[in-house]
Formats: C-alpha cells, sequence, structure tokens
C-alpha cells in the first residue's frame, strides 16, 4: 500500500498481512513494484488508513487499549458488504491504527508483536531489498537498500 523511503512498507488493506510477510520472509529476495502514488517522504503520507493489524477474536479490545498505550489510534476494520468486523483467512479480526506522528518502525513493529493477541502486522520492516516504481512520466525510478554486514560476509 505505501513504501517509506527508509525501507518501510505498510501491507494489509487487503486483511492478508500475516501471509503476505510469511512470503516476504520466505523468499531469498523481496522485491516491491509500485506506481509513484505508494512512494511517499513519510509513512502515512500517502495510506492514511493506518497500520493493519491481525488480533486473535477475543483480545481485540484488550489488544485496542495497548495500541493507544503506543500513540495509536485503533479502530476495528468492519467489513463493507455484510454485517461485522472483517475476518481474516485465519479467522482472526483486523485493526487498522492510526498514527499522528512518525514512529521508530523497528521498534514499534517489535512492540506490537510482543502484545498478548496481535498475530501479526502489516509493517514490512527492513524486508524489501529493491523498490520499482513507475513514475507519472513513464520512467522508473528504482530503490535498493543498503548492503549488510550478512551481505559483506557472503562476498
Amino acid at each position: 500500500k505505501q513504501w517509506y523511503q527508509r525501507r518501510v512498507r505498510v501491507k494489509g488493506g487487503g486483511a492478508c498481512q500475516l501471509q503476505e510477510k510469511v512470503v516476504a520472509a520466505a523468499a531469498r529476495r523481496m522485491v516491491v513494484i509500485a506506481d509513484y502514488r505508494k512512494k511517499s517522504a513519510q509513512l502515512g503520507q500517502q495510506w492514511d488508513k493506518g497500520i493493519p493489524i491481525e488480533v486473535v477474536p477475543m483480545a481485540f479490545v484488550p489488544v485496542i487499549n495497548k495500541l493507544r498505550e503506543f500513540g495509536l489510534d485503533p479502530v476495528l476494520r468492519m467489513a463493507a458488504k455484510k454485517a461485522g468486523p472483517v475476518v481474516t483467512d485465519n479467522g482472526n479480526f483486523v485493526l487498522d491504527a492510526k498514527f499522528s506522528a512518525p514512529h521508530n518502525w523497528d521498534l514499534l513493529e517489535t512492540k506490537l508483536c510482543r502484545t498478548p493477541g496481535v498475530v501479526e502486522t502489516g509493517l514490512f520492516v527492513g524486508m524489501a531489498d529493491t523498490a520499482y516504481f513507475g513514475m507519472e512520466d513513464g520512467s522508473v525510478e528504482v530503490t535498493h537498500r543498503p548492503p549488510t554486514v550478512q551481505d559483506l560476509s557472503r562476498s
């Protein structure tokens, strides 16, 4: 949904963040292909619905309370064409956690994943190796992650 220049990505608008993250983590390389509207200087600039967070149904209220302590404004995502909340393929609910200020995304991801009842988040922190953006003028802009210590040791 959105790519922030520091290689932080928000995905999960379709409520599949767990499955998407499992696939991304299992891949040798993660490549993002998007149009110019997905690129931003700050996370939340283009995607204003917040961070999608998959939660166990029995825990959604305590998780909402904990997310508020983290400075987020969570809302239970409601279904558009049926009564009740969106239910993931895994039988869980989705919270959309809006934020008003930049965060240390790596730290926030860790705090969210350590919250009992959270299954997974739509924050993809540092997972992508390369991003290709189709720009409005038809050109392609490419962003690569800087090499890591592990990359250098493989050389």
